[in-house]
């Protein structure tokens, strides 16, 4: 029976997919029975090796198969089994678990046809949406900001008793991964589905068009998705709105996620602090550790009086608490040097992922892990956006939340400043104060006369106008004649920018002088420019008006005191 017809319930072990190719008498990933993989199905001939040839050396890597040996894990061709000594399926399996990531990583992509279809058919499983340039796609040696949306929409099997019956889902898990620049560190920031806030003007497409979805005010944050015909664009377009970060990309999943994703790692370890037993979400727990997958995962996430007060909030710190779980399992020994649980873990992901077009396939995703890959779960923190009772409620209702400035203001300025909510490596704290340094002292030297300034000036998120605005203040209140109006940028930008040569920095500390800019707001190039050659102005998402204070402030370097944290390296006791 072929790995499709065995149904996704029953784990395959990929090394029992390969078979020989007679035709070129190397071994090949089968996946079906597809009309151009039938050659590969036949019998495989023994292929005799030249008595010259010397034995391969042991390597604990599998290398590409050559021909005439079998496949990685499996046996060669031709050869009797062995039944006795260390022989036999218990030491096959023993050299099956040998596989490290890295090797199969290779298989995947380098191992002929077989791995050529299984890309395919992973790139398949994924589920794109046209955000209709609500993201970009993150950059390297840039931050990278990804929201991860858990959706309360019944799909699939056994998910009847969860979420509401007749809905088309809500943005029911909302995290915010915010990853540094020097990617050394990392903060999930949860926001909680019933905080009271704004939603924006949403373009979404609908049946081949485009349909303006209004703004609402003081509505639930849920309710940026699915209500109304939201799609992903709109809950990405309300979180830039609330916490003043440009969103690169999403990622969608729905219950069914939590049942297969803890299912292929094995399990989930969790620990409760006391016996649980709630009717609702029929988690039956004592007190202890577990390790839980499938319908008991879905429970421990969903369960909203088991813990605590018996809140969405409480929830929340219980989600984050699985989830640093099952990132601490993903990265253990037994996952990645597991083949079954590594293309388990491949089948479950893809399947249950709806992500935007810049994460729109199999390659991309790579891109993305290989940008994560060397990050420390010691540096990776989840946090949830600090909020108080909503005092317009009636007492005792407490239904929803709104933000708490007092926490919430510095917390945010903390997350767009990249500083990290735990202490990363004395080196890379050392490197990130220099860099720091070398940015503030651009703002060091002299300063050209208002008449040498020579800038062109865009409107990259400003209000409508404030191109032509700022040229109209420059040359009749500053004597910046040499600066001209090029109307909007190709790109938005959430923070002003002025980018200059080196051998522009006298008229880059002056007009950083008039403007108002900070030392983040200055991005020096490495080449000279001509005589003539002007400076370039882009207005962000910051601007208000000519002469107000522009740029990125001096991040709090301290978290605010009483932030609900879960450090991903560290096993908590849910209670």
């Amino acid at each position: 029976m072929d790995a499709q017809s065995r149904g996704r319930a029953e784990e395959i072990d990929p090394a029992d997919q390969w078979v020989l190719n007679p035709r070129t008498g190397n071994y090949e990933l089968r996946l079906g029975h597809s009309p151009a993989q039938q050659h590969s199905v036949t019998t495989p001939r023994r292929i005799r090796r030249s008595p010259a040839a010397p034995p391969a050396p042991a390597s604990p890597a599998v290398p590409k198969p050559r021909r005439g040996e079998g496949p990685p894990g499996g046996r060669r061709s031709g050869r009797p089994r062995r039944t006795g000594g260390g022989g036999g399926a218990s030491a096959r399996r023993r050299r099956r678990l040998a596989i490290t990531g890295g090797t199969l990583a290779f298989l995947l992509l380098g191992g002929g046809l077989g791995s050529y279809l299984y890309y395919e058919h992973l790139n398949g499983n994924l589920k794109v949406i046209d955000t209709g340039g609500a993201g970009g796609s993150f950059k390297k040696d840039q931050p990278i900001n990804i929201l991860v949306i858990g959706t309360d929409k019944r799909s699939g099997a056994g998910n009847q008793g969860y979420g509401d019956a007749d809905s088309v889902g809500h943005a029911d898990t909302t995290i915010l991964f915010h990853v540094s620049k020097d990617r050394s560190n990392a903060t999930a920031l949860s926001i909680p589905r019933d905080l009271i806030t704004d939603i924006p003007v949403c373009p979404t497409k609908q049946n081949g068009s485009v349909k303006q979805i209004p703004a609402t005010k003081g509505s639930r944050f849920n309710n940026s998705l699915g209500q109304e015909g939201r799609d992903p664009g709109c809950t990405m377009r309300t979180v830039k709105q609330l916490t003043g970060l440009e969103v690169d990309n999403f990622m969608m999943v729905d219950f069914n996620a939590v049942k297969e994703l803890s299912t292929a790692v094995g399990g989930v370890p969790v620990c409760v602090a006391k016996d649980v037993n709630d009717r609702d979400s029929k988690l039956n727990l004592k007190a202890g550790e577990h390790r839980l997958q499938g319908e008991q995962a879905l429970a421990f996430v969903r369960t909203r009086h088991a813990f605590g007060n018996e809140s969405d909030l409480d929830r929340i710190k219980t989600q984050q608490q699985f989830l640093s779980s099952m990132m601490r399992e993903m990265k253990s020994k037994e996952t990645l040097t597991s083949p079954k649980k590594f293309f388990s873990l491949a089948e479950a992901a893809t399947k249950s992922l709806t992500v935007d077009q810049g994460l729109g396939s199999i390659g991309k995703l790579t891109d993305l892990a290989g940008e994560l890959k060397d990050m420390n779960l010691k540096n990776i923190t989840f946090t949830t956006l600090p909020v108080l009772d909503n005092p317009n409620e009636p007492p005792g209702r407490k239904a929803t939340v709104v933000v708490n400035s007092s926490q919430a203001d510095p917390l945010l300025e903390m997350i767009r400043g990249d500083v990290s909510l735990t202490e990363v490596e004395k080196k890379e704290q050392a490197a990130k104060e220099a860099a720091g340094a070398k940015q503030e002292a651009l703002l060091q030297g002299n300063r050209s006369p208002a008449g040498d300034v020579r800038v062109d000036v865009y409107n990259g998120g400003g209000p409508p106008g404030s191109a032509s605005t700022t040229l109209a203040w420059l040359q009749n209140s500053k004597g910046v004649y040499k600066a001209s109006n090029h109307g909007n940028a190709s790109a938005r930008l959430a923070a002003t920018q002025l980018e200059f040569a080196p051998n522009q920095a006298d008229m880059a500390r002056a007009l950083a002088d008039m403007m108002g800019l900070s030392a983040t707001a200055l991005k020096v190039g490495t080449v000279d420019a001509g005589p003539k050659t002007p400076m370039k102005l882009t207005l962000g998402s910051d601007f208000k008006e000519p002469g107000a204070p522009l740029g990125t402030p001096e991040a709090p370097q301290q978290a605010p005191d009483g932030l609900q944290r879960v450090e991903a390296d560290k096993a908590v006791c849910a209670k």
